[in-house]
């Protein structure tokens, strides 16, 4: 028997997408991939409660004429592929079978696989396809009077309907506000000059729809005498394409970045993305999708979430942390995209030095997840995931925060209570008495 036959012990090791191999696209070989899988995820089932890919593939099994993967219909396998949005967390965090184990399962790689012949096939909805070009959308979206008017249209139910029937965005899901003060505008140009030195990719999100936070970010670092300079004229990092299937664009993207980026590492500086999956992306996932690119992985090494610099100041005796109390009971909830990236828990170690701050956990998935929280056949499922980190807000909860600001919204939408979601990059400033 081999000696991982029970499960390797050893930290799990990610391979290459091999995306560009001629058998790739091959819809039989997919097919007889996904049985294999589906057949070592049926008789383990660790993964049942992380999302509801796993509990529709079981059900699938369930319901078949053997209760074998055998006999589900291959044109159900969809119905899986659709339910994943690509969260890693059952690679990084359940499944006993990934390399190095001789079975080499990589679930989400496989339902990426999935996802992009599908693409390729042109089954992707137009709709989705949209939802899924946050820098276009918000390039438009922002700009003076349309900004206005986009924001108020969002808060309308009755226009919310008709968005939902063309757009597919659910009628009860939060959206993002836009705005025409956007990011780079805000941005004032500071003549700090230092030996720690940050580059910050604003990412869409931060552009367009969250500004504050990213501000938030450049006075806590110039606060702490970190050099700090805002990476203009960049593209999207690809998350959003990626969960689409759409390789090629992601690959378009990332040549776009990878000029810009791999200058700023050569000039001496730390890259820092506010968003989890836009870290991510850049840390794990463009190098195992372009992999023979050696710039990408100089571009990852140099790629920081924003706490983990934060800790990495203090390592350094360069963080202040004379912060002032903030007498409030916060609930964290640690984002899925932050959590994969196996580096520990470096906001709840942030956080834990400000005075009187009470922090309770929550170690669970938000159910947003990109685009999986806002679109009509998926928003319903995202609520669901998301209960039992709703279930932790009580009436003392003053705030929610988690890195994901999009996941904290999320949470305090579906809450019962009457409760704001911030950064967390929010209460560090505060205690700063910026």
């Amino acid at each position: 028997m081999s000696k991982y036959r029970e499960g390797s012990l050893e930290a799990p090791v990610r391979h290459p997408l091999n995306w560009q191999d001629e058998d790739f696209y091959n819809e039989q070989f997919l097919n007889d991939e996904l049985e294999r899988v589906f057949n070592i995820c049926h008789g383990c089932r660790r993964c049942v409660s992380l999302c509801k890919a796993f509990p529709t593939l079981f059900d699938l099994i369930d319901e078949s004429e053997t209760f074998e993967v055998d006999s589900v219909d291959k044109a159900d396998y969809k119905k899986v592929v659709d339910q994943c949005y690509l969260c890693d967390l059952c690679y990084m965090t359940k499944c006993p079978y990934v390399p190095p184990h001789e079975w080499n399962v990589d679930f989400p790689h496989l339902m990426l696989r999935a996802k992009a012949i599908q693409f390729k096939k042109g089954e992707t909805k137009k709709s989705y396809k949209v939802l899924t070009s946050p820098q276009q959308v918000g390039s438009v979206a922002s700009k003076p009077v349309i900004s206005s008017i986009v924001n108020w249209s969002n808060s309308n139910k009755t226009i919310r309907k008709i968005t939902e029937k063309i757009m597919g965005v659910h009628v009860d899901a939060v959206v993002p506000k836009y705005h025409s003060k956007t990011l780079t505008k805000l941005f004032v140009e500071d003549k700090t000059v230092s030996k720690f030195k940050v580059a910050i990719f604003g990412t869409c999100y931060g552009e367009y729809n969250d500004p504050k936070s990213v501000i938030d970010l450049v006075d806590v670092l110039r606060h702490n005498n970190v050099e700090v300079k805002l990476i203009k004229n960049t593209q999207c990092c690809g998350m959003p394409k990626m969960e689409l299937g759409d390789l090629e664009t992601v690959i378009k993207y990332a040549n776009e970045n990878i000029t810009p980026l791999k200058k700023l590492v050569g000039d001496g500086y730390k890259l820092i993305a506010p968003i989890p999956s836009c870290v991510l992306m850049f840390k794990s996932e463009l190098p195992m999708i372009i992999s023979d690119n050696e710039d990408i992985k100089l571009i990852s090494k140099a790629f920081f979430d924003p706490f983990e610099y934060l800790s990495f100041l203090n390592d350094s005796a360069q963080l202040d942390t004379n912060f002032s109390a903030i007498d409030k009971e916060v609930l964290y909830q640690m984002a899925c995209h932050q959590r994969v990236q196996n580096i520990g828990s470096h906001t709840k170690k942030i956080l834990g030095l400000i005075p009187d701050l009470h922090v309770n956990i929550a170690e669970r998935c938000s159910g947003h997840n990109g685009t999986y929280g806002v679109r009509k056949e998926t928003h319903t499922y995202a609520v669901t995931i998301a209960k039992p980190v709703v279930k932790k807000i009580t009436d003392n909860t003053d705030l929610v925060v988690s890195d994901c600001v999009m996941a904290g919204n999320h949470i305090a939408h579906i809450a019962t209570q009457n409760i704001e979601a911030i950064h967390p990059i929010t209460l560090v400033k505060m205690a700063y008495c910026l």
